[in-house]
């Protein structure tokens, strides 16, 4: 068989401590769409009757709205109001007149709040370079920084961020606290305990954070498990957008303004980079706003650690919320915006066998929601939950002359369920569940097999996408697609993979069940 260059998780057996064996850099750019927030597109439906009559003359008016039914009920003094600030026009107008002026303003806010933006700025390192265009972040205490300035007629603003880990970081979520590698002078091993979080800040205020998803590319832990079906995320990394809107009214000055990016407890290296979607009034060449409530608190961070020489167990436990309120007046009237982000995060290890075995059990909770009052006092809103389980096991077994026996077991997932205010709700369940064997000599992957089947389950409610597919050997043993939506929920997806796998049953160490 070919013989792979292996690239070997961040724990480093004490009786290989002093093999040094290459990682695996793989340098991946991804031009990803991602769907940003839509608004509604409302529009009036004069054509409809209430006892005979035109909904404005019986002092109803309803707006349909692309992703649901919206109703209004005013009053005649409530449609005198609304028509002084404009909503309707001038109480003087005839019913007809009102209705129209109504109708307008909704189709210039539906045209303005379209999901696409007007600009997009790249928020990357400045020309001319010679290798790449994104920000390296080399440890904990190094912030990149970009300057820019955006038109001042913007009414919307998002961060579309990339993050990309290798070398020392690429296997983040396993490596070693630090008390341990200093109790057992582990001299070279990759530290500072397995949590990583990405940053943003603006003119040194943090605006939002990111808490990635575990990207594994296609040599990392055992090569054979990722031919032909790589992990998830290898060959199309995922982005993460952060609502930058209510912030606004701090950048619409026209003046030059700095987005920050770091990484906690980084180690080298983490590529970085980022898209600024912007969205611009054209009836307008001026917009203003104002951020008038922001709260970042403090990450909270607990780590238990119980060990004895080379085996221990260690439950490492954060938390963080970021939240923020602001209010643009454009020509579309004055739109308030509040963004609110909470993780959870959870990492528990254990050690044995002298440092050989390694079980790592991790869940990233990311939540993240986005609120939009319009002039018309409707609210839109989308909330997005994210759980990235994780289950690794590792056993190295020593084979003598520089060979040795490496046993893997790996689950991991992508899940998603996004809902709201006049929104279509969707889930997205991406699981995988991988084991292998393999002997490695000199650094070579000399022998061995990889098995790994993934399921993939996405709905939209009206469109669906299933596909369950399984491999080994470099083999494709099944593959099922399907298009239907199921109106039975499916809400555990748990792997029972061991009939398809031909060296035996899973290690008696229960992986994740996906909920």
């Amino acid at each position: 068989m070919q013989r792979l260059k292996y690239q070997k998780p961040s724990l480093v057996p004490s009786s290989f401590s002093s093999m040094t064996l290459p990682t695996h850099m793989a340098k991946v750019q991804s031009l990803q769409t991602t769907p940003l927030l839509p608004i509604a597109h409302l529009k009036l439906s004069p054509q409809l009757s209430l006892n005979g009559k035109l909904p404005a003359e019986e002092g109803n008016l309803t707006a349909f709205s692309g992703f649901g039914l919206v109703g209004f009920r005013f009053s005649g003094a409530a449609r005198q109001n609304q028509g002084l600030m404009g909503l309707f026009g001038l109480s003087r107008r005839t019913s007809q007149e009102k209705l129209n002026s109504f109708e307008q303003k909704l189709d210039n806010l539906a045209s303005g709040y379209h999901p696409w933006a007007d600009l997009i700025l790249p928020i990357s390192r400045n020309l001319p370079l010679s290798d790449g265009l994104w920000f390296e972040v080399q440890n904990s205490t190094d912030t990149e920084l970009k300057e820019f300035k955006i038109p001042q007629n913007a009414y919307r603003a998002v961060l579309e961020v990339y993050v990309s880990f290798h070398e020392n970081d690429e296997f983040w979520y396993s490596n070693l606290p630090n008390e341990y590698i200093a109790a057992n002078n582990l001299s070279g091993t990759p530290g500072n305990g397995p949590f990583r979080e990405f940053v943003v800040s603006l003119d040194g205020e943090v605006v939002g954070a990111v808490w990635p998803f575990t990207v594994i590319f296609t040599g990392g832990i055992n090569p054979l498990l990722w031919r032909p079906i790589t992990a998830i995320g290898s060959f199309d990394l995922p982005t993460y957008d952060i609502e930058i809107t209510p912030f606004l009214g701090k950048i619409l000055d026209g003046k030059s303004h700095k987005f920050g990016f770091n990484v906690t407890n980084a180690l080298n290296v983490w590529y970085i980079d980022a898209n600024l979607h912007l969205w611009l009034d054209k009836q307008s060449t001026k917009t203003e706003g104002k951020l008038f409530k922001h709260s970042s608190l403090p990450l909270v961070v607990s780590l238990v650690s119980d060990f004895k020489g080379l085996n221990g167990t260690f439950l490492t436990r954060t938390s963080r919320s970021v939240s923020s309120t602001g209010w643009v007046k454009s020509s579309y009237g004055n739109i308030t915006t509040r963004s609110i982000q909470d993780f959870y995060y959870s990492n528990a290890m254990f050690l044995g066998k002298d440092g050989n075995m390694q079980i790592v059990n991790q869940k990233i909770i990311f939540n993240d929601s986005v609120h939009i009052n319009l002039p018309s006092s409707y609210v839109h809103s989308l909330t997005s939950h994210k759980t990235f389980p994780l289950y690794l096991y590792t056993d190295f077994l020593g084979q003598g002359n520089g060979t040795y026996l490496l046993i893997t077991n790996v689950d991991l997932g992508f899940i998603e369920k996004k809902s709201g205010l006049g929104f279509s709700n969707s889930s997205l369940r991406n699981l995988q569940s991988a084991e292998g064997n393999m002997v490695v000599k000199n650094n070579l992957v000399v022998s061995g097999l990889g098995s790994t089947q993934q399921v993939y389950r996405y709905d939209g409610g009206k469109f669906c996408y299933f596909r369950h597919v399984s491999s080994s050997n470099c083999t494709i043993l099944y593959d099922k697609v399907g298009s239907k939506c199921n109106k039975k929920s499916l809400s555990n997806l748990d792997f029972v993979l061991s009939r398809l796998w031909p060296f035996g049953a899973r290690m008696n160490f229960a992986g994740l069940r996906f909920t």
